[in-house]
């Protein structure tokens, strides 16, 4: 009897609205958000999940005309004509881009720098919500193709790393 009362104190203190639970996560995943926050008076209601980094290869970038190469110069191969996009970091959302944690601060990353899986390599702010991008594997930054404060698109290449 005294874990019956013990479970119903428990469940008085946590009146959670399931149902908006439930929208709140709908709206995460039709929208593409990695989290939402909504606030009543004194109580705060926060739905989250986990953003997976993306572990797919951008598509092959369109081929660019190749400027005329001069007299007796051979052709150069596709490979030197910019960079390789096999290893971008695409956008996973609709957003506007920051390379900073907030104005002022360094940059989260620069070109030559060396990441790690899961490190912070910028932001894409999306209805508010500020999601940060992380590096899906470990190597050296060799491109950033954003500029701070740019919008971008859904999959539009955002970092290279090698």
């Amino acid at each position: 009897m005294a874990e019956k009362s013990h479970n119903s104190g428990r469940k008085s203190q946590m009146n959670v609205d399931i149902e908006l639970v439930r929208e709140l996560a709908e709206l995460l995943s039709d929208t593409g958000l990695s989290e939402i926050e909504v606030e009543d008076g004194d109580r705060k209601l926060r739905v989250a999940r986990q953003m997976q980094a993306a572990s797919y290869a951008a598509p092959p970038p369109q081929a660019a005309p190749a400027a005329a190469p001069a007299a007796g110069d051979a052709p150069q191969p596709a490979t030197d004509s910019g960079p390789d996009m096999t290893n971008a970091v695409p956008s996973p959302m609709v957003g506007t881009v920051y390379l900073a944690p907030e104005p002022g601060a360094a940059d989260f990353i620069s070109v030559g720098a060396s990441v790690k899986e899961g490190q912070t390599l910028l932001i894409v702010e999306a209805m508010k919500v500020m999601n940060p991008i992380t590096a899906p594997r470990s190597g050296t930054v060799k491109a950033i193709l954003v500029d701070n404060a740019q919008p971008v698109e859904f999959d539009q290449p955002l970092v290279i790393i090698d």
